[in-house]
């Protein structure tokens, strides 16, 4: 069949090189970011959820793509200032502020991402579109993601939010993006060591935050077209 198709397999060969599901390390890296990107959606504390800002975009604009010219804004300018806080203390803050900020961001970003979906008709509270709004976080690496699963084809992230995917597949695409985006916060935490200068650190930690938000809205707002 399809993309996705019931009867379609996921590659046995691709998922022998894998570890296994059961893993601890595996059962970690995908808890945390699962926990992380359900944070960004859901909303946790100060942080309001997508709905409550889809909500706002699209009571302030007229097209729903005004509104996800508006949201992808937002968050860029709410990106620079995390990275702009992590870094104006220097090295004496950074223990605690670096942590705070590389979840902070990837939450950030996982809200924008499912802010942008649910503008465009898809549903961020099914687990086949969180998936892929995890996937949308990795950029390339997703599509290697998606071959060591099996799942092969055209289409987009939009396509994987609407399908049905073996359950085995899905083990697998989980399982890569916990420990793909793991990997990616602790390059993030060792790359931002640079912003030990006061100030000097808060500018270049707001330049790359927000250099990396608009790559992720950029992905994002292609993958997921209109429904």
């Amino acid at each position: 069949m399809g993309w996705f198709g019931k009867d379609e397999e996921p590659d046995r060969t691709a998922q022998e090189t894998e570890p296994e599901d059961t893993s601890y390390a595996a059962r970690v890296s995908v808890a945390m970011v699962r926990k992380i990107v359900d944070f960004g959606i859901d909303g946790v504390g100060p942080l309001h959820s997508a709905s409550d800002m889809v909500a706002v975009a699209r009571a302030e604009h007229d097209s729903a793509e005004a509104a996800v010219e508006a949201l992808v804004k937002t968050h860029v300018k709410l990106a620079a200032v995390g990275g702009f806080a992590t870094g104006v203390g220097g090295l004496i803050t950074m223990p605690v502020a670096l942590p705070a900020n590389v979840v902070g961001f990837y939450a950030l970003a996982a809200r924008m991402a499912a802010g942008v979906a649910e503008l465009r008709g898809y549903d961020s509270d099914t687990d086949q579109t969180r998936t892929a709004l995890m996937l949308t976080l990795l950029g390339a690496d997703a599509d290697d993601i998606l071959r060591k699963a099996g799942v092969t084809g055209g289409g987009t992230m939009g396509r994987l939010a609407v399908s049905r995917v073996p359950r085995a597949a899905a083990m697998v695409i989980n399982k890569g993006v916990g420990f793909r985006v793991a990997t990616r916060l602790g390059a993030r935490t060792l790359a931002s060591l640079g912003r030990a200068v006061p100030l000097a650190g808060g500018v270049i930690g707001a330049g790359l935050d927000t250099y990396l938000m608009r790559r992720i809205a950029g992905a994002v707002r292609e993958e997921f077209a209109e429904v």
